[in-house]
């Protein structure tokens, strides 16, 4: 079961970078088109307080309604609360873990979100072909396969990540230096490195390269560091990648220290971390960040109660263990 669903969440992962072995592991981040309603919108989602990121996002799509930016700022507020939403306390570990399941109207929302970002930018790139919006297209193709991917939806995974690949790495040969490409190809380097024997014989009759983890993390490291708009995105699956695959719980406590820093009170970064604490047996720690999930004031009323169960039997298996 865990490794079937390992393989098909990343399916899509496996071509987002053919060529990602060869691309450039220095870079800083490059100037997008970032207006500060985008950044503080992002923030917003960050606090939990999706209403009015999406109020500023809706805000942005109004003012510039051929611009990608603010409907990706769109799609990834609904994104947490449907990760949110899924997540579970499976193989003693709090994840979204992918299941298959039919579509509901949130899912519905996030994929015609994602895109019409793809669209956007593709047109876009049809009048002038630019880094910014070849990094938009390949982030709104991986925005759908990270759904897709949670569904267990294995060919229209593996067809949108054929296109954010192509997109992400085009973007990175128009400008080295657009950090936040590096998410997605970190990512790709990182799991195709830790599929189970069957997938990468599958990835091999498929075509698809190899990657290697360690190249894979200094991407995500670029991206955590660099990135203006993945940088939270790519360190806590940074944080997520290193305790689900490596075990390598101390890094990923490293990983993850920024998330908690930046925003102490959102109850997803909070429920990640408890549950690296608890791997570390630092259990004081743990139930310290289980109990604030447990009283926080979260917006969302689907996320809030989810969050809430998971951090009360994270609490409870800390007092059996006691």
């Amino acid at each position: 079961m865990r490794i079937s669903n390992r393989y098909f969440r990343v399916l899509f992962l496996l071509a987002l970078a053919a060529c990602a072995y060869f691309c450039p592991l220095q870079a800083c981040a490059s100037e997008l088109d970032i207006p500060p309603d985008a950044t503080k919108a992002i923030n917003l989602m960050y606090l939990g307080k999706p209403e009015e990121a999406v109020a500023l996002a809706h805000k942005l799509e109004a003012a510039r309604p051929e611009h990608p930016l603010g409907y990706l700022i769109e799609a990834d507020v609904l994104w947490w609360n449907i990760y949110c939403k899924w997540s579970e306390r499976k193989y003693n570990t709090i994840d979204a873990w992918s299941h298959t399941r039919p579509a509901d109207a949130d899912d519905d929302a996030d994929l015609a979100l994602s895109d019409k970002v793809a669209r956007l930018a593709e047109a876009g790139i049809a009048r002038q072909d630019t880094a910014e919006m070849e990094l938009y297209a390949g982030l709104g193709y991986a925005s759908r396969a990270r759904l897709l991917g949670l569904r267990f939806e294995k060919m229209p995974v593996a067809h949108a990540g054929v296109e954010a690949r192509k997109h992400l790495l085009r973007c990175l040969e128009l400008d080295p230096e657009m950090a936040d490409a590096y998410l997605g190809l970190g990512l790709y380097n990182y799991y195709v490195d830790t599929l189970s024997a069957m997938a990468k014989i599958l990835r091999f009759f498929m075509g698809i390269p190899g990657g290697d983890k360690h190249v894979g993390l200094r991407q995500l490291e670029i991206a955590s560091t660099k990135g203006e708009l993945t940088e939270l995105e790519a360190r806590f699956n940074m944080a997520k990648s290193l305790r689900n695959y490596d075990f390598d719980y101390a890094r990923a406590e490293k990983a993850a220290a920024p998330l908690i820093a930046e925003y102490p009170a959102n109850c997803i970064f909070l429920l990640l971390t408890g549950d690296i604490e608890q791997k570390l047996g630092h259990t004081e720690e743990a139930a310290a960040k289980f109990r604030t999930v447990a009283a926080a004031q979260w917006e969302e009323p689907v996320c809030a109660e989810r969050a809430r169960k998971l951090a009360n039997e994270a609490l409870a298996s800390i007092s059996v263990n006691q």
